[in-house]
Order: C-alpha cells, then sequence, then structure tokens
C-alpha cells in the first residue's frame, strides 16, 4: 500500500521559516515527479512547487518564488519544501505529491498519490 506522510508543519510567526517532510512508502518514487500544493480554508487546492525525478528541475508558482525551495532524496523517498519568510497568507494544509510521470507539472492531475497534509499556521 503506497503512503505519503507529511511532517513538520506548525505554528510560526510572520517571518520565520519552517522545513516541511514527507516520505514514501509501498514504492519507490526514485523515478517520479514529486510536488507540494497546499490549501487554505474555502480555498482550492493549490500549486506551491514541483521537482522531477533527478532533482535538476524544479518549479513553483508565483507567490513562493524565492522564498520556497522544493528538494529530495531518491535513496530515503522523501521530498522536502524549505519555506521561509513565512506571511499570513501561507497559512494552510500542505499536501505532498507524486506522480506517475518523471515530473509532474502543477496541475493537480499529475498527481497520483496525496498525503494526508499537514498544518501550517502563521502569525501576524
Amino acid at each position: 500500500q503506497v503512503q505519503l506522510v507529511e511532517s513538520g508543519g506548525g505554528l510560526v510567526q510572520a517571518g520565520g521559516s519552517l522545513r516541511l517532510s514527507c516520505v514514501a512508502s509501498g514504492r519507490s518514487f526514485g523515478s517520479s515527479g514529486r510536488a507540494w500544493f497546499r490549501q487554505a480554508p474555502g480555498k482550492e487546492r493549490e500549486f506551491v512547487g514541483a521537482i522531477n525525478w533527478s532533482g535538476s528541475t524544479t518549479s513553483y508558482a508565483d507567490s513562493m518564488k524565492g522564498r520556497f525551495t522544493i528538494s529530495r532524496n531518491n535513496a530515503q523517498n522523501m521530498v522536502y519544501l524549505q519555506m521561509t519568510n513565512l506571511k499570513p497568507e501561507d497559512t494552510a494544509v500542505y499536501y505532498c505529491a507524486a506522480s506517475h510521470s518523471y515530473f509532474g507539472g502543477s496541475s493537480l492531475s499529475g498527481y497520483a498519490y496525496w498525503g494526508q497534509g499537514t498544518q501550517v499556521t502563521v502569525s501576524s
């Protein structure tokens, strides 16, 4: 059974940093694109950042560029999201995702596997 489990969320003050982690089990995702999405209360799930299977290519939503960094460790089946200069509008549940393809892109439909999410709350 494939599982993606996020960790690292919590409460942080504006301007602070958090590092989210996501571990996969049940199969190897070494050849799969990985990504982070987020969903704030009352809003649709939105793209945060994606990374290709090797880590050589990344993409980010415009509002995250320069503040968030996605990385991965294929040996450990992990993907990370380093978040800096956090803002109250970054408050959301953050989800990691895994694709069947080498790079899943920014669309929800590019990903077949999802974690249950970790809450990030940024206070002003």
